[in-house]
């Protein structure tokens, strides 16, 4: 005689709760999101006021863009459970984090670039300075 299975059935899930519930620190982190893309675009409008800046103050603009656009989405898919916006928020944050991303990548090039000048500048003026005084 086989065991009978003593466990209880599992209750179906309600998929949209399911899903509602999966983005709600999403939803309610909205403020935060477009404070930071508030951020982001002001950050590139003050680097567009050089002139050398202009060719990289889009990246911020962007990137800020993006994430009021996902806010946008996130707001609609929640309230009116669409799954369709969702997967439209998610796909923004996606782009935001690589347009961030790149950004650091960029910025950490640019530092170190800058560091090794300075110190080649610097062992040269270094190296100028001890001829000039006949060391």
């Amino acid at each position: 005689m086989e065991p009978v299975n003593q466990t209880p059935p599992t209750p179906p899930v309600d998929s949209s709760y399911v899903l509602r519930d999966f983005i709600e620190p999403l939803y309610r982190s909205r403020f935060w999101m477009q404070l930071l893309g508030v951020m982001l675009i002001l950050q590139g409008v003050f680097i567009g006021i050089s002139i050398i800046g202009l060719v990289v103050a889009w990246i911020p603009v962007w990137a800020g863009v993006v994430l009021f656009q996902a806010t946008g989405a996130i707001r609609r898919g929640y309230e009116a459970n669409d799954q369709y916006d969702i997967k439209h928020t998610m796909s923004k944050l996606r782009t935001y984090f690589l347009i961030s991303g790149i950004m650091v990548l960029t910025y950490l090039v640019l530092i170190a670039g800058s560091f090794l000048l300075f110190g080649a500048g610097a062992i040269m003026g270094l190296g100028g300075m001890s001829s000039m005084h006949g060391y």
